[in-house]
């Protein structure tokens, strides 16, 4: 079993048991601490992908958006930097979901 099986197996043992009417000022102090951790987290690698980000377009003199347009419909070639650009600019998509799910869902 992977560390994610496992992991995954282990929520669900929570969430049926909290399903179940159990409760536990432990379970709840400590889940809490590991998402506000975990939040904190993913707001640093996103403040990270931005400033690599702001080097980009102060370089190239474009924004990001308008950048990964443009890269994306053929328009600027495949230079390294535009390839690293990209993908850190696909990296901060997602990093921004998965901030705006903490802060939507878990709020």
């Amino acid at each position: 079993m992977t560390a994610e099986e496992k992991t995954l197996k282990q929520l669900r043992y929570l969430e049926t048991l909290y399903q179940q009417g159990y409760r536990s000022d432990t379970i709840d102090r400590s889940l809490g601490k590991i998402i506000a951790l975990e939040r904190a987290r993913t707001q640093r690698e996103l403040d990270d992908l931005r400033n690599r980000l702001q080097e980009f377009e102060a370089r190239y003199h474009m924004s990001s958006e308008d950048f990964y347009r443009r890269f994306r419909a053929g328009e600027l070639g495949d230079a390294m930097d535009f390839v690293e650009w990209s993908v850190f600019y696909d990296m901060w998509k997602s990093v921004s979901a998965r901030l705006e799910m903490f802060e939507n869902e878990l709020a």
